[in-house]
């Protein structure tokens, strides 16, 4: 793809590179039995996908955040572009074409506890070569496995080589497998630790012998972590959950937000796991990313519950 010195420059703290959906979330009473015809209690209408929704929790932190990835010219496509734009992400590297918008079915139960339906129809991922990314200076990345071809591509640029990078591990799949070993950070679900290994702290040993920095988030038994010989866990901030739709997400996009800010890591940890568990206590994903203030406030409170 031609280079040109016009190009502008996009400046950013966190370019996230990645899935963008439009999700569907559904409050039901209980799960459905066969043959079984239920009415929601609630539904929400709105984008989604792990990196889409990671620049939009960095964006409500206050960090410049850009989304790079496909969507559809079609209702839901255009519906998601308007949302990124009303939080002042940048959608320059967003690649649209006649492929449908990937659709998520997410079902909703009492306890929080969730089910997902996603739809792609023929929508495959984008080819390395689709996006240039000679305009891009930015101070972290931030994959989740769904754009392995332009991941890879952006971490073998000469001038991205540098920049901390941050895997969102949710599940085992080649994308994530592709990724895993070329990360500075690999920040995984329990169920991706399970899936890899058996239990999360013997993926934890293994995964530390292939990134520097290994990271599994336990849902609200909090997380553990390691670098190099170091180990250590942090436990979860007490909440009330309403739907865990989007809290990896969440963790995943504050993670990086403050790799960009250079935090201490425990700060760090803290930090994202203050915006993955508020992204618990409301139904959807999206709409319960929390403000700069909601997130402060929780942090602040968990915080001084540990002095």
């Amino acid at each position: 793809m031609h280079k040109s010195n016009q190009t502008p420059v996009i400046h950013l703290d966190l370019l996230c590179i990645g899935h963008a959906s439009y999700d569907q979330v559904f409050s039901i009473p209980h799960h459905p039995a066969s043959d079984e015809k239920m009415v929601a209690d609630n539904l929400l209408s709105c984008g989604g996908g792990p990196a889409a929704n990671a620049a939009v929790i960095a964006a409500k932190l206050g960090f410049k955040a850009g989304f790079c990835g496909y969507l559809g010219n079609d209702s839901y496509g255009n519906s998601h572009l308007s949302e990124l734009h009303a939080h002042d992400i940048n959608t320059q590297l967003i690649n649209r074409g006649d492929s449908p918008t990937p659709l998520s079915v997410v079902l909703v139960k009492p306890n929080g506890d969730r089910a997902l339906i996603n739809y792609k129809g023929n929508t495959q991922a984008l080819a390395a070569d689709s996006i240039d990314f000679f305009p891009v200076k930015t101070k972290t990345l931030l994959f989740d496995g769904h754009e392995a071809p332009l991941s890879l591509r952006a971490l073998q640029q000469t001038h991205l080589k540098t920049v901390p990078s941050v895997l969102d591990a949710g599940s085992l799949h080649d994308g994530t497998l592709s990724l895993m070993s070329q990360v500075d950070y690999l920040v995984c679900s329990e169920k991706f630790a399970i899936q890899y290994a058996g239990d999360p702290q013997t993926a934890l040993s293994q995964l530390a012998a292939i990134a520097p920095w290994v990271v599994i988030t336990l849902g609200e038994h909090g997380l553990i972590w390691q670098h190099g010989q170091q180990t250590g866990k942090l436990n979860a901030p007490s909440i009330q959950a309403v739907d865990t739709t989007g809290a990896g997400d969440a963790f995943h996009g504050a993670f990086a937000a403050g790799l960009a800010a250079d935090m201490d890591w425990l700060d760090l940890l803290y930090y994202a796991s203050t915006a993955g568990a508020f992204c618990c206590t409301k139904l959807g994903a999206r709409t319960s990313l929390p403000s700069f203030e909601q997130h402060q406030q929780l942090l602040n409170s968990w915080r001084s519950t540990m002095a």
